[in-house]
């Protein structure tokens, strides 16, 4: 998955940054409000972790900036998690009447943030159970970890980024260009032609037929192909 991190506190975010790349996701890092409205607004993220107390704009205006938005930019409907020192409940309130999906008050364990993350971003792609399933293969999205029959597939964190984000989109016919933009960081030369070598290396290490390709140019792409035994 693909994760923003807002947070003014450099320890904090790098920490954060490291526990989520170490679980194989793709994070985009900023520490200002401005700087975070901006990359909510035109980059595409599966969660958001927003911290109130920031310079420049408050998390809480970031947050009603994307909500209230007329527009449809991408943060308008993403899921957005709500970091804070501050302990009155009414400030938890507020949050969650501008529109926040979680709210994790400081300090905190990287292991809570990282598994709340995990039930939102679910929650959105409405799934109950962190371990999702296509016949004998299970991806645990917590850990990225992908057996099969429960025997291991060793995938490298690219393959894992693609997999997991299309398994959470199962049914859904993804772009290259949608794929590319869950795989790479803002600030990498994103190709969408590299997509079609990771289909491929999926292919050969994951299930037959797991992968549809559909064709039809702009509207075409891949999706999971769909099956009786996915477990939502």
């Amino acid at each position: 998955m693909k994760i923003l991190i807002i947070e003014d506190d450099p320890q904090l975010n790098a920490q954060l940054a490291l526990a989520l790349r170490h679980e194989n996701h793709t994070v985009d890092q900023a520490y200002d409000g401005e700087h975070g409205e901006l990359l909510g607004s035109d980059e595409v993220y599966d969660a958001i972790v927003l911290d109130l107390g920031l310079p420049k704009l408050d998390g809480l205006s970031v947050l009603k900036s994307w909500r209230d938005n007329p527009d449809d930019i991408p943060a308008k409907n993403t899921p957005v998690l709500i970091l804070t020192a501050r302990q009155d409940w009414s400030d938890a309130l507020r949050a969650f009447e501008s529109g926040a999906d979680d709210y994790v008050r400081k300090p905190y364990h990287v292991e809570e943030v990282l598994a709340r993350l995990g039930a939102i971003v679910r929650r959105k792609a409405g799934f109950s159970s962190p371990i999702l399933s296509w016949g004998p293969l299970a991806l645990n999205t917590g850990s990225g970890r992908v057996t099969i029959d429960g025997n291991p597939v060793s995938l490298t964190a690219y393959e894992i980024r693609l997999f997991s984000y299309m398994m959470h989109n199962q049914n859904r016919v993804l772009s290259r260009a949608e794929m590319s933009e869950h795989v790479y960081e803002s600030d990498h030369d994103k190709d969408s032609n590299t997509i079609d070598v990771f289909v491929g290396r999926l292919r050969k290490k994951l299930p037959d037929g797991i992968i549809e390709t559909i064709r039809g140019g702009a509207l075409g792409g891949y999706r999971i192909n769909p099956q009786p035994e996915n477990d939502k």
